[in-house]
């Protein structure tokens, strides 16, 4: 028996709400999404289809994989309505986050809190940093990468806008790398 439009539509919102509250990231939440839409709203084919090309294509895993499921049990207004319940939870999470701290931001505590966190995000800065340089199986830095980013450090320190320093890099590495 063929489904209603509406019907799909709901079980995208509630299936894609219920995703994003309970579990904590793209990955994590393949095994619950499965769970949920396999033999439910599309076949495991299609699904395996779906995560496949979520890795592939740039940009946020969980937010294509709602997109693909969601084009392919409702269309178009299959993909909004899967978009707005991943989307959803986590907002409205960072708004309520947002207006606790909005409320407190004059704490002393709160200050040395950040003032705690901030080496700590920077550590995690150059260890992610110093990753991305080791390449290989060698895991040894390349002198070109390193001459990237040199220069793309130097773009910056003179104010030289992020998307036109990222572009510039990108055009360094299609001429270093080929």
């Amino acid at each position: 028996m063929k489904q209603s439009n509406f019907s799909v539509w709901l079980q995208l919102l509630w299936m894609f709400l219920k995703v994003n509250l309970l579990s904590p990231s793209g990955p994590a939440s393949v095994g619950l999404l499965y769970k949920e839409a396999v033999g439910k709203i599309m076949s495991e084919e299609q699904f395996v289809e779906a995560v496949g090309f979520s890795n592939v294509l740039p940009g946020s895993e969980a937010l294509k994989l709602a997109m693909f499921v969601g084009y392919a049990a409702g269309g178009v207004p299959g993909v909004l309505t899967a978009l707005l319940g991943a989307v959803l939870p986590p907002t409205i999470m960072m708004l309520i986050v947002a207006s606790i701290l909005q409320q407190f931001q004059q704490e002393d505590w709160l200050k040395s809190f950040v003032k705690g966190m901030s080496p700590a995000i920077a550590a995690l800065i150059i260890i992610v940093a110093w990753e991305l340089f080791r390449v290989g199986k060698t895991k040894k830095v390349n002198p070109r990468t390193l001459m990237i980013a040199a220069l793309s450090a130097l773009a910056l320190w003179l104010n030289v806008p992020s998307p036109l320093v990222l572009l510039g890099a990108g055009i360094l590495g299609v001429i270093l790398f080929r």
